[in-house]
Formats: structure tokens, C-alpha cells, sequence
């Protein structure tokens, strides 16, 4: 048996550090952070419990990718949802929809990851968050923004002043007022975006299949004669 090429050692990194991200995701989803154990995700992803350590110093920092995966991904999906369009205040509207939809789809979810960016870890840079970042600097710059760097900081505090509002126990808000109330700060009309909970978003469920969100279905492409990826590769030691 040859030996695996670099880009096929390469790609089955990818595609475990993709497991173990949509793992994290739907076992928090379901059971909270502090229910869920690194074994648990190991086991979910069908890789090694070392492998986790391999990419991740810990739970939170995986988690707290995970979640900015998700996030990025279901802003991503948002903005380029059909029909397509290059208008500032429409794709605006999409992203504050989309947020905010996180909010009401996935509370468990958004909670466990509201509370993790308070602890001491903060926030995470990974490439996730970055890709976030740059979704929605995008957005602030289409909208017409002068100064991009620093409406956006301001925009992304205003969502996640809104998420937490969403979510805190025993006196959330409402989402459509915290939607009306964003909408009027940005002066965007109510008809633009897909408001949280409406159309096709209604039949959506905290159970809905992630993998959409996660690029794990693509098969690594092997030179002939090389193996196919195993459920847990283990990973190349240099």
C-alpha cells in the first residue's frame, strides 16, 4: 500500500476537523454545554479522543468555532438565497434575519454560546469567526457605510445585544421587536429579508439536519491504489 499523498493527509484533516465541529454543534444543540463531554463529540464524529486536543486546546474554543461555523454559514445561505441581489438594505436585512433566526431556532444553542463568550477564554479567533467577520463587514460596507471599521464593531455588537435580549431566562424579548427595533435603527423597511419564524423558516426545527453547514460529504480525493478515508484517520505526525 503507498503511502498517503499531502493533499489526501490534508484533506482528511479538513474533513475531521469537520466532523468534530458539526459534532459539537448538535450535541450542545441537544444537551447543553456542560452535558456535553469532548468524549461525546469524539464519539459523535467518529474520531479519536486525541484528535479532538489535535485541533482544539479545549471544549469552549470548540464549541465557540462551532457555533461561529454555524453562523457564518447560515449568513452566508442567507445572503445568497435566491433571488439574488447587490441591494445594501436587502442584504442588510438578511443578516439581522439571519441572526436573529439563530436565536429562534437554536436556544439552547445561542445561550450556551452567549454565556461562553463572558468567561474568561473571550472571544475565539479561528477561521470561522473570521469568515463571520468578513460576511458582515461586507454587508456594512454594501449598505453604504462610510466607515466601515467602525460600523461594523457596532453592528456586531448591536446583534449580539439583541441575541442576549432573546435569550436571557425569565425575560427575554420578543425577536419581532427586536427586529422592528433594529430594522428602525437601520432604517431598512419591513418587507426586506425573511423575518424569523416566517415562510420557510417556519417548518424549520432545532432537529433539522446540519450537514449542509459542514463540509464533510465531499470525498478526499485519493491517487489510485490509495485507501479511502476511514471513519477516525489518524492523523499524519508531521
Amino acid at each position: 500500500m503507498s503511502p498517503r499523498s499531502a493533499s489526501v493527509n490534508e484533506e482528511l484533516r479538513r474533513r475531521s476537523r469537520e466532523r468534530l465541529l458539526q459534532a459539537a454543534v448538535e450535541l450542545v444543540d441537544e444537551h447543553g454545554f456542560e452535558a456535553t463531554t469532548l468524549a461525546d463529540i469524539a464519539d459523535r464524529a467518529g474520531s479519536a479522543r486525541g484528535l479532538v486536543s489535535y485541533y482544539f486546546p479545549g471544549k469552549r474554543q470548540l464549541v465557540q468555532s462551532a457555533v461561529h461555523r454555524l453562523m457564518h454559514r447560515t449568513l452566508e445561505e442567507a445572503l445568497d438565497r435566491e433571488p439574488r441581489t447587490e441591494d445594501g438594505g436587502e442584504r442588510l436585512a438578511r443578516a439581522i434575519d439571519a441572526i436573529l433566526g439563530l436565536a429562534h431556532d437554536r436556544p439552547v444553542l445561542m445561550r450556551q454560546h452567549m454565556a461562553g463568550l463572558l468567561q474568561a477564554e473571550g472571544f475565539v479567533q479561528c477561521p470561522e469567526q473570521r469568515r463571520l467577520s468578513e460576511l458582515l463587514g461586507d454587508t456594512v460596507a454594501r449598505y453604504g457605510s462610510a466607515d466601515v471599521t467602525a460600523d461594523y464593531p457596532m453592528l456586531r455588537a448591536t446583534l449580539m445585544g439583541a441575541v442576549f435580549a432573546a435569550l436571557v431566562p425569565g425575560v427575554p424579548m420578543p425577536v419581532p421587536a427586536l427586529r422592528a427595533e433594529l430594522f428602525r435603527r437601520y432604517r431598512l423597511d419591513w418587507e426586506l429579508g425573511t423575518p424569523p419564524g416566517s415562510g420557510a423558516d417556519a417548518a424549520a426545527t432545532p432537529c433539522q439536519d446540519l450537514s449542509r453547514f459542514f463540509a464533510t460529504g465531499e470525498r478526499a480525493r485519493a491517487a489510485p491504489g490509495e485507501p479511502a478515508e476511514q471513519a477516525a484517520p489518524r492523523e499524519p505526525t508531521t
